[in-house]
């Protein structure tokens, strides 16, 4: 298992050892004390899994009062994964990266608290797990607007994304700086 840098601080791609034979595969898709030893130490208290069809866009989401890492993964299907630094005064602030997360890839992305995070399907359908640093709290997610032109995310799509009634109409980052977290 590898972890790799990317173009935000604290934004991490797992390259997982995937044992492969006729039968099928094996990977070891969390180990604490492996991820540990390389660096990755967060605890982490509940494990989500979202079902998506081809062109949702879910996000950008992020929490204020109990801000969520984030270690995310596709178990089938393919997702562009993004994720965003919110952090006021951060050097990357308003900043992304970007990565394919597939069933076939095996890869997974940490991202931390304090980043907002969204991810569009590009297969038919995908399912999206991820294990989280916080509990979810009704009332403490916020979201940014997918196509906020600041941000400038190059979104794989060939239409308009299918968007939840939140999403849809999330606010700008320039609008929602004032209660952003800082550095």
């Amino acid at each position: 298992m590898q972890l790799l840098e990317t173009s935000l601080p604290g934004v991490l791609l797992i390259e997982t050892r995937i044992f492969n034979d006729d039968r099928g595969f094996f990977y070891e898709s969390y180990h604490e004390k492996r991820y540990w030893d390389l660096g990755l130490q967060v605890k982490f208290v509940q494990d989500n899994h979202s079902h998506s069809q081809q062109g949702t866009l879910r996000g950008l989401h992020y929490q204020l009062q109990h801000p969520q890492g984030k270690l995310v993964r596709v178990t089938q299907g393919e997702v562009f994964d993004v994720a965003v630094d919110i952090r006021k005064g951060s050097p990357t602030f308003g900043q992304w990266h970007g990565v394919h997360l597939s069933g076939e890839n095996h890869r997974q992305l940490y991202v931390p608290p304090n980043f907002a995070h969204g991810f569009c399907v590009l297969s038919e359908t995908a399912d999206f797990l991820y294990k989280c640093t916080d509990f979810y709290t009704p009332g403490d997610e916020y979201s940014l607007r997918w196509n906020d032109p600041a941000i400038q995310i190059e979104w794989p799509l060939s239409s308009e994304p299918l968007l939840s009634p939140k999403d849809a109409d999330a606010p700008l980052l320039a609008d929602a700086t004032e209660n952003l977290p800082s550095f």
